[in-house]
């Protein structure tokens, strides 16, 4: 397993740990009991993470991924989605060009 994946999996394991903490002592709980809070929060740090990789500061860029994947994970558990769902998601989309992927979603908003 990759050092990012064991990070991952620890950091997972911690947001699910802080389900039902007393939101007076984890900034975790906090975000999970205010699901439309925590999804602001990670707009925001994918702005900052847009904005640190225009800029071409790597230390930056690296930071700002790491609070972008916190919140991220955070709204996953937030909404009772989990990371199996989304690696479900990843394999279903293998083998597939990116471009006949993103055509087949249909209406979405483009990016």
């Amino acid at each position: 397993m990759s050092r990012f994946a064991e990070a991952l999996a620890r950091l997972s394991a911690t947001i699910e740990s802080r389900k039902g903490a007393d939101p007076a002592g984890s900034y975790t709980a906090q975000l999970m009991g205010q699901p439309d809070r925590a999804a602001k929060k990670l707009g925001e740090e994918a702005v900052e993470a847009v904005v640190a990789a225009l800029s071409g500061d790597r230390a930056a860029l690296a930071a700002e991924s790491a609070d972008l994947i916190y919140h991220w994970l955070v709204v996953l558990a937030a909404a009772g989605v989990s990371l199996d769902e989304v690696a479900a998601q990843l394999e279903a989309r293998e083998g597939t060009s990116g471009l006949d992927e993103k055509a087949g979603r249909g209406s979405f908003p483009s990016a």
